[in-house]
């Protein structure tokens, strides 16, 4: 396995993966598709911080990590996505990613990273939390998809010591 930044030519790849979530599950509360043309300028603009995982030279999984909120307050303080193929989860991939992406985050700066996971994405609070992410809050009914409220769960790791303060 392979993690690497992604690139533009990784856009269609990554549409492959999102798109079946964001169509068939309430893992995202996005109902819009996503097209290989905004993914690509998705990964120009966050330069380094949108990563891929291959295996056999497929990709099969990303993540990334973007303002968590606007404001110069909230500039240390950034929220992350992971998405994986179905037949690469279980594997050792998400760690991986999730490892690389601390590692850059880190590199910039980065204090806090945030999960924001659906209430009814299990499996995305347990890889969360063991991997260190602590349940931080619970916010009930932000979620709007298949005709129902869903809650979001915030889980959050803190990534440097407040020695680190510069």
């Amino acid at each position: 396995m392979i993690v690497r930044a992604a690139s533009p030519t990784d856009a269609q790849a990554i549409c492959d993966i999102w798109n079946p979530i964001i169509r068939d599950t309430t893992v995202t509360f996005t109902d819009e598709a996503k097209t290989p043309p905004a993914i690509s300028d998705l990964i120009k603009l966050r330069a380094g911080a949108f990563l891929v995982a291959e295996h056999g030279g497929k990709v099969g999984g990303f993540a990334t990590y973007f303002a968590f909120r606007g404001g110069s307050g909230y500039l240390r303080s950034k929220e992350l996505s992971i998405n994986l193929a179905p037949d690469m989860r279980g594997q050792g991939m998400g760690r991986a990613l999730i490892n690389a992406l601390e590692a850059h985050a880190r590199e910039q700066g980065v204090h806090s990273l945030i999960g924001a996971v659906s209430s009814e994405n299990p499996a995305g609070q347990t890889f969360h939390h063991q991997l260190g992410y602590r349940h931080i809050a619970t916010l009930p009914e932000v979620g709007f998809k298949f005709g129902r409220y869903i809650d979001l769960i915030l889980m959050q790791k803190i990534l440097t010591s407040t020695d680190d303060i510069s």
